[in-house]
């Protein structure tokens, strides 16, 4: 069928008599079931070389396409909960459910009505399939409502039409939707007080004959006579994903062209998620001229869901748009949604998930910890400098993520991953050098463990390994007088080796060297000092100092020792210690 520049064609195969399938059908190496989904005919299409530079307007169905794919439906209180979440997200609509479908429905919309519970600038949505009865009951639950959106729609497809509606025409189909329409004009023209937007959905359209779409919609829209001052909705459901999101993409734009009154037509849409792509269908089809988007947070809907409205929001937030929606809280959220619906949130969810911003990998690891050391000293300098940390799309914090849950370790990670947890989360920055033996060390504790370490864990570790450690050698007290004229320091220490304990003294131009000669005059010499760190532990509660001391043995072998006190002379010292002791372990 040719409808102006758009070829659209489909054809459907017939169920067996008895509607079973065959033993070559079932057979899953066997596709003759199946077809391609037939293409749209559109070779001007514009939207690829369109980009999205702007927020639609959104819509929530939480509490109506999202409550009713529950297994155990949300109760009043908590739909009143959640729709106080969803108004302070941000969301200016709100299907709040289907009001002529139960009496849980219905009262649920009489107390947010009664109640005063809906804020002066957010819009309630009601769905109602167009049917007499069911519309006239959907008014009553609405009187005395600032403003409603009336959502009809009844189903187009040709499965639908052949098997719902057994073998019902065209004609008739479209004439539920006009006389449908028309009740709801009717009606509105009684409520003076509402001020009320009709919106009508040919369902089933990602799989109804796009000229045939078409000439339902305008039905529609001639019943209503929308205005540019008095818009009314066309929404396109993507009901059933039986199409990649380029050729969704394709049937939005066909349709935003061939619309009556286009003007005046605010087209949404409302993609499920069937083929796993409801985000990408639904950003093409944004990018093919649609105003308006309905989806769900977390993409809480039937079967496999639908448009997950946190990521597409934060998708546009990564790339600077505003979306007028807040999920700088998304933990929270995350936490409220399951508590009202019960699910759970999957780890790997995008943005929301527990573990999106946790590398495992070594590499990765490394560069996130690279891009957020540069990304620090590079904000100092300018404050506007923009986003740009390896792997991490957005800025976690941005979202209420913290920084501490990026880099977790297991037997995959690396050293940079190491020295990030002990830098953020214990305040020990390790000289670069000391890295890869310290990393080392750690991930092969979690390999030997089969798991991923805590980040108590791993300073446990640490400490076991590198620091302070006291055997053989122990430091026990030591004494620094400083020698008039300047610059020479004696240490008087008291050490035990292999529990033997000894009085050793040297000169030196500071503690560390004094000591050192010390231990070289009581023999115990055997390696040079190649270099030295220290600060002030971040966060310590005992105001702790950590000291480096990397050894190079006579034999050419180098490492670190670490030493941690209260005192930054004792944290030289201990470290000092810790590095020959580790030397002798080698």
């Amino acid at each position: 069928m040719e409808v102006g520049s758009c070829v659209y064609a489909r054809g459907w195969g017939s169920l067996s008599p008895r509607g079973l399938l065959s033993a070559s059908e079932m057979n899953p190496k066997s596709l003759t079931k199946y077809r391609p989904f037939p293409a749209v005919a559109l070779p001007d299409r514009i939207w690829p070389d369109q980009t999205i530079t702007r927020a639609p307007i959104w819509c929530s169905v939480d509490l109506r396409d999202g409550n009713q794919a529950l297994p155990q439906p949300m109760s009043v209180e908590e739909k009143l909960e959640f729709f106080d979440l969803l108004v302070a997200i941000g969301f200016k609509e709100i299907e709040i459910g289907f009001p002529s479908a139960a009496d849980t429905e219905f009262h649920f919309c009489r107390r947010l009505i009664e109640e005063n519970r809906i804020p002066e600038d957010v819009t309630i949505q009601i769905l109602v399939q167009t049917r007499e009865q069911l519309i006239r009951r959907s008014f009553e639950a609405i009187a005395g409502a600032r403003r409603v959106i009336v959502h009809i729609y009844n189903s187009t497809s040709p499965l639908q039409r052949r098997i719902t509606f057994s073998d019902a025409s065209r004609e008739s189909i479209k004439q539920i939707a006009i006389d449908g329409a028309k009740l709801v004009k009717e009606l509105a023209s009684t409520i003076s007080e509402t001020d009320v937007v009709l919106q009508y959905s040919p369902e089933s359209f990602s799989d109804t004959e796009l000229d045939y779409a078409l000439e339902v919609c305008n039905a529609v829209i001639g019943v209503w006579q929308p205005t540019p001052g008095k818009k009314m909705i066309i929404n396109l459901p993507d009901t059933v994903q039986w199409a990649s999101p380029n050729v969704h993409a394709d049937m939005i734009e066909w349709m935003c062209r061939y619309l009556d009154r286009r003007d005046s037509v605010f087209v949404s849409l409302h993609t499920h998620n069937d083929r796993g792509t409801g985000v990408a269908a639904t950003e093409l089809g944004l990018m093919a001229g649609a105003d308006r988007v309905e989806g769900t947070l977390f993409g809480n809907g039937e079967r496999t869901g639908n448009l997950d409205i946190v990521t597409l929001a934060l998708n546009m937030n990564s790339h600077g748009i505003e979306t007028g929606l807040d999920f700088s809280g998304l933990t929270d959220i995350r936490l409220k949604y399951e508590k009202f619906t019960r699910l759970i949130v999957p780890e790997r969810q995008p943005y929301a998930g527990e573990l999106v911003f946790t590398a495992f990998s070594g590499s990765h690891q490394d560069a996130i910890k690279k891009g957020l050391d540069r990304r620090e000293k590079e904000t100092k300098e300018d404050p506007a400098t923009m986003w740009g940390v390896p792997y991490l799309t957005i800025d976690p914090q941005d979202i209420g993520r913290s920084y501490e849950a990026i880099i977790r370790i297991n037997s995959q990670s690396g050293k940079g991953g190491v020295a990030y947890v002990l830098d953020r989360e214990h305040g020990f920055d390790l000289p670069k050098s000391m890295h890869p033996i310290v990393g080392k060390f750690v991930y092969d504790l979690a390999d030997s463990l089969g798991r991923e370490l805590t980040t108590d864990e791993i300073r446990e570790a640490f400490f076991g390994h590198f620091v302070n450690v006291e055997s053989p050698l122990h430091l026990t007290d030591y004494k620094l007088m400083h020698q008039p004229g300047g610059g020479q320091v004696r240490c008087m220490a008291t050490v035990s080796v292999d529990v033997k304990p000894l009085e050793i003294e040297g000169d030196g131009n500071g503690p560390i060297n004094s000591f050192v000669h010390a231990l070289e005059k009581a023999g115990f010499k055997d390696f040079k000092v190649t270099d030295y760190r220290s600060h002030a532990v971040r966060g310590g509660s005992d105001a702790s100092a950590a000291a480096y001391v990397q050894l190079q043995h006579d034999d050419g072998r180098l490492l670190w020792g670490t030493g941690v006190d209260p005192s930054i002379e004792m944290a030289g010292l201990k470290a000092l210690v810790t590095g020959w002791n580790l030397l002798r372990g080698e």
